[in-house]
């Protein structure tokens, strides 16, 4: 049967196809550089902010596997760079003719599969990241007092720095501060009248302020930050509940997060798309010049006519191939095993 995607390539398309294939080997390397970029600026980000994704949520599992598949990207395009280019070189190409099949193998289905991989998470993982950061920064409120229980007593001071870092206050709005206790009890006095009423109107016995951190001030307000009361229209002079913005930062950090990690996967996702188009290109042209050099007999500068082609034959026939090769020819039943002759027999003399 004939070769799959057969092409001609005598001597000129076959030096323009080694030349084109160079170019597209150091553009995949810069894809893959650039991969490996992103990936390590989200590992970057998740180191402070996977305090804030609960160990249920795998949005962590992205820039891994990103990280591999740029490092594969990065070795397949150098990797092609110096095949395309030695295929040029008489004196160079048979010292990468042995190594170009282990090359393709390893691109197509390491490289290719971490891809593929990587651009699945891409695709699938911050669907959930939205549950994730619910789930994570409601935690992180409720044990925002808890800075001498083993296992949280970091707990203020990344919220603190979460909310001045990223200029965002509680998980939806400043509000979610009025229902969790944020102040330790170790500094409330028991004995006080108003504490005591606060804590025992609270069925779960929680000291409850309609007040905020100090981490969800905004510096930039022209008034002093008013942290405590602030559902109370009498409490402050000029000051109006309904519009807290001017003291306090408007956005939630769950909507801020949420934004900026979505930011930054749909970021690593298109460079995945570009590096895996690029590898593809690469890939398939390598494949047609190894192919079109092995119809010469591996002489590069040889001036006869050949082509390159995908697969030698047919999908069907090389299974077929595989199957027979492998043990699976027909072979005859044993009724259909013609019986062994008996050895004849020398009649013995009679007494």
């Amino acid at each position: 049967m004939a070769p799959v995607l057969a092409l001609p390539l005598p001597r000129g398309p076959r030096v323009r196809l080694a030349q084109g294939i160079w170019l597209l080997s150091w553009l995949l390397v810069l894809a893959g550089g650039l991969v490996l970029l992103g990936a390590v600026h989200l590992l970057a980000q998740l180191r402070v902010l996977g305090a804030f994704l609960p160990p249920s949520c795998y949005f962590p599992m992205l820039p891994r596997a990103a990280l591999l598949a740029g490092a594969a990207a990065l070795g397949t395009g150098v990797g092609g760079a110096g095949v395309s280019q030695a295929s040029l070189d008489a004196a160079r190409y048979p010292a990468w003719r042995a190594a170009l099949g282990p090359l393709l193998l390893m691109g197509a289905l390491g490289g290719g599969g971490l891809l593929v991989v990587a651009l699945g998470l891409a695709l699938a993982l911050p669907t959930g990241l939205d549950t994730g950061l619910q789930e994570g920064l409601g935690s992180a409120l409720a044990h925002y007092k808890d800075t001498e229980v083993p296992g949280h007593c970091h707990a203020k001071r990344l919220m603190d720095e979460l909310q001045l870092r990223h200029q965002c206050c509680g998980r939806h709005s400043y509000k979610d501060w009025f229902g969790v206790q944020w102040v330790s009890s170790r500094y409330l006095d028991p004995s006080d009248q108003d504490v005591a009423d606060r804590i025992q109107s609270n069925v779960e016995g929680l000291y409850l302020t309609d007040g905020v951190p100090f981490s969800c001030c905004n510096p930039h307000s022209p008034r002093p930050c008013l942290q405590s009361r602030l559902s109370d229209p009498y409490a402050h002079q000029l000051f109006d509940p309904r519009q807290p913005n001017l003291n306090l930062w408007p956005q939630g950090c769950h909507e801020v997060l949420l934004y900026h990690l979505q930011g930054l996967a749909g970021t690593l996702g298109s460079m995945l798309v570009i590096t895996f188009l690029l590898q593809a290109l690469v890939l398939l042209g390598l494949r047609y010049l190894q192919t079109a050099l092995e119809g010469l007999g591996g002489v590069t500068d040889g001036e006869g006519d050949t082509q390159g082609y995908l697969l030698p034959r047919g999908l069907k026939d090389m299974l077929k191939t595989a199957w027979l090769h492998g043990g699976g020819a027909h072979r005859p039943a044993p009724a259909e095993v013609p019986p062994e002759e008996a050895p004849a027999q020398e009649g013995l003399p009679k007494a």
